[in-house]
This record gives structure tokens, C-alpha cells and sequence, in this order.
């Protein structure tokens, strides 16, 4: 999570009980031993009202905060451990609040897959990203950004990079439609994927769903002109558009689908992160806004 200075001065966090309850849900899958999430996120604010002045001010970034939870009892063998240790790494980092955010550029491969069905992947532990470092690698090579994380032999679409991902199209009837794939258990649930489910669902401008969706109907809106625009979300990320995928094909043909994201006026993306921001940085009272006082 991140905790954001906002024009007044005061230091907030957004919505980070998600966050918790996330870390506990995580903790109780791999064994470890649960704690007090009031408590902690009480020891959190504590932590930053020590700290405040290492939160950088709106103009330039944010303290990115990093609760870490790991097993310490000593053994040589496989087993759950009994004894944990609970901290928080904080660091500041870069990161503009301009609205006008850079587009990023995708590998999808469907030889590799980030989470299948009965692991880990909805839950955040430092194994899920081991296996995706190398095909990372991949997607340097070729000039791109993240990778498009896919599964199955219909080739859903899933994540990107390490973010959720939204897909803004127009139905056969001319109707909008906000589209992200379902918590099936292969996707993180992220804090940004639901405070946007959330926010669009408020705003009731157009249909909301979650549900599955494959690279062959991706590329078909793209081919018919309905795919409005696509982007990933996170912490790290905030909100990340997206103007290329380049899909290899399980022949090993490479498939550039060029995405119209960037070309639209008064963009769905580019409301959604003015809507977080102003909430991170007090120009908007929300309950999903906890000022460190």
C-alpha cells in the first residue's frame, strides 16, 4: 500500500483494511499464524504519524509501505512454521499525479501461465512472482513493458505484469460495458480492481461485469472496432493504459494488436485515477481516505 501527503498537508491512506484483510487471508493459506488486524493497522498509523516527514509531498510521490510476514521458526525439513515475524519496510518513491499517464505495451504467451487453479495465485506471497521474472525477460527483449498473464487452452485473459486488468468495450448493441475477469482463484484481489468495480458501479454510467474473457474475442473487438480501451491497475502501477499487445500465437506467429486506448476524449482510465487521486490527496472527502492525525 501506499501512504499519500496530500495539498493540505496531512498524511493519508487509502483503504488499507482491503489490505489487511488481503495479507491475513494470505498468511492463513500458506500456514503462518494470524494476527489482530485492527491492532496492526493501528501500529501502522503509529508507524506513520513517526514518519510523516519521510512521505514525499503530492508533487513528487508517495511512502511506499510494504508489510512483510515470515515464518522464523528454525528447520530443516518442510512444515508450516509456528512462529512469524510481522514488519514494514517503507520507502519513498517516485511518482507523478498528472493525469496524463504513459501507455504501456504487453506480451501475451500463452506457453506460460502466472496461477492455476488450487495454488496461490489470489493470494499475495512472494512465490507468484518467482516464475514470471524470466518471462519478463521475454518481453524486454521485444521492447515491451509487462506481460499479459493467459490461461487455458481458450486462452483467458487474466492479469498484467502484476496488476488487474479492465476492458472498456461496446456490446453488439452499441451499449458500454466495463469488463475485468472474475476472482476464480488465479486472480489477485486487488484493492485498485475493487475501488474501481466500486466507483463505476456508483457512477452507473454503463454495465459492470466480471467475467471471463479470451484472446480470440479480444481480438475480434479489436478487429471490429469495440474495444474502447484497456488498462491495468495496482499499487505500484496506479493506473496503466494500455496501447499494444503483441499475442504469440501456440504456432509462434507474434500478433500485433494496436489498441485505441490512448485516442479517446476525456478517457474512462484517465477519470478513474483523477477520482483516486483527489481522494489521496484530500481534495476529496471519501471514507475510503484515512487521515494519519
Amino acid at each position: 500500500m501506499k501512504a499519500y501527503k496530500g495539498v493540505d498537508g496531512k498524511v493519508r491512506l487509502f483503504r488499507p483494511q482491503l489490505n489487511i484483510n488481503r495479507l491475513l487471508g494470505s498468511a492463513e493459506r500458506v500456514g503462518l499464524p494470524l494476527f489482530d488486524g485492527e491492532e496492526f493497522l493501528q501500529c501502522l498509523i503509529q508507524l506513520l504519524k513517526i514518519d510523516a516527514n519521510w512521505v514525499p509531498p503530492f508533487t513528487s510521490g508517495s511512502l511506499y509501505i510494504r508489510p512483510t510476514f515470515l515464518g522464523i521458526e528454525p528447520r530443516l525439513g518442510i512444515g508450516r512454521s509456528l512462529d512469524a515475524v510481522l514488519y514494514i519496510i517503507c520507502s519513498p518513491v517516485d511518482g507523478s499525479f498528472s493525469p496524463i499517464a504513459k501507455p504501456i505495451q504487453l506480451l501475451a504467451d500463452p506457453k506460460y501461465v502466472r496461477a492455476w487453479p488450487g495454488g496461490t495465485g489470489d493470494k499475495k506471497i512472494g512465490a507468484n512472482y518467482a516464475s514470471t521474472l524470466m518471462v519478463q525477460k521475454e518481453a524486454d527483449s521485444l521492447g515491451l513493458h509487462q506481460v499479459l498473464w493467459l490461461f487455458g487452452p481458450e486462452h483467458r485473459v487474466t492479469e498484467a505484469g502484476a496488476s488487474n486488468i479492465f476492458f472498456l468495450i461496446r456490446d453488439e448493441d452499441g451499449y458500454l460495458e466495463l469488463v475485468t475477469p472474475p476472482l476464480n482463484g488465479i486472480i489477485l484481489p486487488g484493492i485498485n480492481r475493487q475501488s474501481i468495480l466500486d466507483l463505476a458501479r456508483d457512477w452507473n454510467e454503463f454495465k459492470v461485469s466480471e467475467r471471463e474473457l479470451t484472446m480470440a474475442e479480444l481480438q475480434e473487438l479489436v478487429k471490429q472496432g469495440r474495444l474502447i480501451e484497456m488498462f491495468g491497475c495496482g499499487t505500484a502501477s496506479a493506473i496503466a493504459p494500455v496501447e499494444r499487445i503483441v499475442f504469440k500465437d501456440p504456432s509462434g506467429v507474434l500478433i500485433d494488436l494496436r489498441l485505441p486506448t490512448m485516442k479517446q476524449h476525456n478517457p474512462l482510465f484517465q477519470r478513474i485515477f483523477q477520482f483516486f487521486s483527489d481522494v489521496q490527496l484530500g481534495r476529496q472527502k471519501h471514507d475510503w481516505a484515512i487521515e494519519i492525525q
